[in-house]
């Protein structure tokens, strides 16, 4: 059974998220927060903790494509109530690790080298090869007591080496470093069980809806 999500924890990892991706900063919308992410593909998301009546004023109200509406619950919990219009996006997962990772003691091969870099709040642990050839790259950013952590991603023809974990594990020495150890992050349907193993748990299920002028992939 699904636990009562925090708008507090959602709010935070919203204004992590943003920090990133060098966007806007979330601010309130009703019952919910807006990002305006004005991409070609995204124009805003409106993001909510749980279903209420401003979430299907919005679904009724909105006909422009590229805006998401995104809340912590399953599908199945609002299919019925909303427009075909609307379009189900991949299954996203709200995780949380409310103590130190369960990484295992991994070294970096001497094939790759590692990168730092930060912005905006953000740190950002990048891997490349020995010829700068980018390979995995991951972002932490902590808001107030909560680190989130946003785009860990691998090259297809890196993976299944261990750089994920091995980022993973530099970014939450930075966390560690300070004093933060509570974890936070939205993981992909393949990305779910990496954070599994390092002994992350399903915080929530995230559902992302659009109306979109062709397939969407976002």
């Amino acid at each position: 059974m699904q636990k009562e999500v925090s708008k507090d924890i959602i709010e935070k990892w919203l204004k992590g998220w943003s920090l990133s991706r060098d966007l806007p900063l979330p601010f309130p919308y009703k019952s919910g927060f807006k990002v305006n992410v004005n991409d070609e593909k995204q124009k805003a998301r409106y993001v909510f903790s749980e279903l209420s009546e401003d979430f299907f004023q919005l679904a009724e109200s909105i006909d422009e494509p590229w805006i998401f509406l995104k809340v912590c619950v399953g599908f199945d919990n609002f299919k019925d109530e909303i427009s075909e219009k609307w379009e189900l996006q991949p299954q996203g997962y709200m995780m949380y690790c409310f103590h130190q990772m369960n990484i295992p003691d991994i070294n970096l091969h001497q094939n790759y080298k590692i990168e730092f870099e930060n912005y905006n709040s953000t740190f950002v642990i990048r891997i490349v090869t020995k010829n700068n050839e980018y390979a995995s790259i991951g972002r932490v950013v902590i808001v107030d007591d909560l680190a989130i952590y946003d785009r860990i991603s691998t090259e297809n023809h890196h993976k299944r080496k261990g750089l994920a974990t091995f980022v993973m594990k530099e970014l939450e020495k930075i966390v560690l470093s300070k004093g933060i150890s509570k974890n936070f992050l939205v993981a992909t349907e393949q990305g779910k069980s990496l954070y599994e193993s390092l002994g992350w748990e399903l915080y929530s299920l995230y559902t992302s809806v659009v109306i979109p002028t062709e397939k969407s992939k976002i």
